[in-house]
């Protein structure tokens, strides 16, 4: 009997399996970028470079190479690569992120200095471009009807070719319309107002005038247009269209009853992205508008000046005065299209496809 108990094999504990392993405290990251920031500031330094910028691009190297190194040493090689992932894209946010910031910066406070009621409020009718005073009425007044013209032009010719290309375009029309909509969309600015030139001013006989402008802006405005809209149709779902066909609804109705109330949310965002656009564009309002220190609200005769070209006359004189005066409209310009970026993610927010559970 004993012998038996003897001869018994000792028992082994049962060791239960674990997946749990070793991490970097939450705090880590933050830690690993200021050591990095202090580390690439110091070494700056001590090269004896004074520029800033070469000061984050070396802590951000610094941030990427800490990150594997103490991540694959803790979590292992495979964490420390996910991580360096990580990195590498909050890197990559944050140097885009820095001009974006740092442009915004500098035009409000150069812009801030000149910007009152006064300033919006008058023209430069009467003032040297060296002197103090005069405002930007006259350019922010040719700004809104050039960029108002183009809209209305542009934004239904834009959307009834978007719904012929996703509606009813087939064969070789429908690619010969495709393939000069894409050339379109590189055409650069300068080479729509010298084709409004040649055919508006010099052979059709018309002068320099705001609605100039704006067919040169409706040019460019347009294949932006077409390719938003046309993106947005093709997001409503088919079924939606076999239904009401189903229905008996001819087609045309069908497009204008339910195609084009599913989708005119990201439309109208999509026109307001190309508005904002060619609000900034310079090269073709001087070659077609010309430019003027007075108030012209007549667009079809006479020339007539907009905020770009406003920022580009002012900033050639070079004195202080002109250039705040640039400065000024910049920020006005820079805040016109914010509005209208906010006004195109608002109506897309109120037009979105309501979910239910």
């Amino acid at each position: 009997m004993n012998q038996a108990i003897m001869d018994k094999p000792p028992v082994v504990p049962v060791q239960h399996a674990t997946f749990s392993h070793a991490r970097l405290p939450r705090w880590a990251p933050a830690a690993i970028a200021a050591g990095s920031v202090a580390a690439g500031i110091g070494i700056g330094l001590v090269a004896g470079w004074h520029s800033r910028v070469q000061w984050g691009l070396l802590a951000a190297l610094i941030f990427v190479l800490a990150t594997y190194a103490i991540t694959a040493k803790v979590e292992g090689r495979r964490q420390g690569k996910d991580r360096v992932a990580t990195s590498l894209v909050w890197v990559s946010f944050i140097l885009a992120l820095v001009p974006l910031i740092s442009l915004a910066w500098v035009t409000i406070t150069k812009g801030m200095k000149v910007l009152d009621p006064y300033f919006l409020s008058h023209s430069m009718s009467g003032l040297l471009d060296a002197e103090a005073g005069g405002g930007i009425y006259h350019a922010l007044l040719g700004t809104l009807e050039q960029v108002g013209i183009a809209t209305l032009i542009a934004a239904p010719v834009g959307l009834l070719t978007a719904v012929y290309l996703v509606e009813y375009g087939r064969g070789k029309l429908a690619k010969t319309v495709t393939f000069f909509v894409d050339v379109m969309t590189g055409i650069p600015s300068i080479v729509a107002g010298l084709f409004i030139l040649a055919t508006w001013n010099l052979m059709l006989g018309f002068g320099p005038s705001g609605f100039a402008g704006a067919l040169a802006l409706a040019i460019l405005m347009m294949p932006v247009v077409v390719r938003s809209t046309e993106e947005m149709l093709k997001l409503v779902p088919n079924e939606l269209r076999e239904a009401s066909l189903a229905l008996g609804v001819p087609k045309w109705r069908t497009i204008l009853k339910v195609v084009l109330p599913t989708a005119i949310g990201g439309i109208t965002t999509g026109i307001m992205l190309a508005v904002a656009r060619i609000t900034g564009e310079t090269a073709p309002v001087l070659l077609l508008v010309f430019g003027t220190k007075l108030i012209n609200p007549n667009p079809f005769e006479g020339a007539q000046s907009s905020l770009p070209l406003y920022v580009y006359e002012q900033y050639v004189v070079g004195t202080e005065a002109s250039v705040d005066r640039a400065w000024g409209a910049a920020l006005v310009l820079i805040a016109f299209v914010m509005i209208l970026n906010l006004v195109a993610r608002g109506i897309a927010r109120w037009k979105a496809p309501k979910t239910g559970r």
